[in-house]
């Protein structure tokens, strides 16, 4: 039975996990090496995270504590400048607009990571301050921000030429 209940998650959540700690980390091979890292820890523990009320909360939160623990033995975090070609992920699903990526690297860590729980996983501000270990006010004042941010960044980019 334990099988079936995780392999229906994995099946169900991968993509929407991926895209989250995507948009939260800006790399898509780091991310794709994080969620698998998550989703092998989540196997182990399936019982447990099978019961928490917010099991994909809990694989991404697991994913961004794993990049936190590989940095830390690192001692060291690759920065990209720009924007690498992306491969375009089976069926599309998993994707992220590359312009908006590029923005969202732009931003805070706590920022991205807040975008990532409310947008991608579309979680309520409660529930990504609980998954966070933060205000559900500091929620809404990172989201606030980031949108302002993207916003201003996005609309400058997409802007016509001239624009009168």
């Amino acid at each position: 039975m334990k099988q079936l209940e995780f392999r229906d998650f994995y099946r169900a959540d991968r993509d929407a996990c991926l895209r989250a700690v995507l948009a939260a980390v800006g790399d898509r091979q780091l991310a794709e090496d994080l969620v698998a890292e998550a989703f092998t820890r989540a196997w182990v523990a399936w019982p447990k995270v099978g019961r928490h009320p917010a099991p994909r909360a809990w694989v991404v939160r697991t994913a961004l504590n794993t990049r936190v623990s590989w940095w830390r033995r690192q001692r060291r975090e690759v920065v990209r400048e720009s924007v690498p070609d992306l491969p375009a992920a089976p069926g599309g699903d998993a994707s992220v607009d590359p312009g908006l990526l590029s923005a969202l690297r732009q931003l805070p860590q706590r920022q991205r990571e807040v975008v990532a729980y409310r947008v991608f996983l579309d979680l309520d501000t409660g529930a990504t301050a609980a998954a966070l270990g933060i205000a559900p006010g500091t929620v809404t004042a990172h989201l606030s921000r980031a949108v302002a941010t993207l916003r201003g960044h996005l609309v400058s980019t997409q802007s016509p030429e001239g624009g009168r």
